[in-house]
């Protein structure tokens, strides 16, 4: 992954911190966006306890999060990627594509390498992990409303160890994404038009770049790294 070097370099770790109220100069105005209304909610009432914060507008779907987006124009955005109508992913590149300034924290239990690394490739300036303590994942939606990129320390480790590996291409992608839906090498041969021996070839790279001991082995790594979902 080379394009991690320069995303590394541009990300803050979440440190230890402790709000000062005399140092807020505006009124942080957040939207969350989660399909899920008690999780809405309970994100809410942290966010209007503190100092400094408030919630603008509360989503349930990608569409409206994209409509509520236009009338409220909130500061920042916090996200979970699992929607009932779109991936997560999808609203990011939709809301990046609209509104260049929006900033976006991403709310997820998903510590994929690939997927986060998508997700901050695709301007994402926050990401914290579900199960962080409340006042953490308020330092992030602080520190990116002033512009700058956060993530948890654990998931920067993560992909600072990455560097190094080896990545899939498209093409070794979708053969194991046929992999996993059950197909044999015949089957994945088939259905991307091409020889049984070139398959046998994808197969035997995929397997050495995830260093995984079989084709099962090697879907539970790629889903697990969030290379693709199923």
């Amino acid at each position: 992954m080379a394009s991690a070097t320069a995303i590394l370099g541009s990300i803050r770790r979440v440190p230890n911190f402790q709000w000062d109220i005399r140092s807020a100069t505006a009124q942080i105005r957040v939207m969350t966006v989660d399909e899920h209304p008690l999780v809405r909610e309970g994100l809410a009432a942290v966010i209007n306890r503190e100092p400094g914060m408030t919630v603008a507008a509360q989503a349930a779907s990608g569409r409206e999060a994209i409509a509520l987006y236009r009338e409220y124009r909130p500061s920042v955005i916090t996200l979970d990627l699992s929607l009932p109508d779109m991936p997560g992913e999808e609203l990011i590149s939709r809301l990046l594509a609209e509104f260049p300034e929006v900033r976006i924290v991403v709310i997820t239990d998903s510590s994929g390498d690939v997927r986060v690394l998508r997700i901050l490739e695709a301007g994402v300036q926050g990401l914290v992990l579900k199960g962080m303590p409340s006042r953490e994942i308020l330092e992030v939606i602080r520190q990116v409303h002033s512009g700058k990129k956060m993530v948890p320390r654990q998931i920067a480790s993560m992909l600072a160890e990455r560097l190094s590996d080896e990545t899939l291409t498209p093409r070794e992608i979708q053969v194991l994404r046929l992999v996993a839906e059950g197909n044999r090498n015949k089957e994945v041969a088939a259905c991307l038009s091409i020889a049984d021996e070139t398959v046998r070839m994808h197969m035997k790279n995929i397997l050495g770049k995830l260093a995984a001991h079989d084709r099962t082995h090697a879907v539970t790594i790629a889903i697990k790294r969030g290379i693709f979902q199923l």
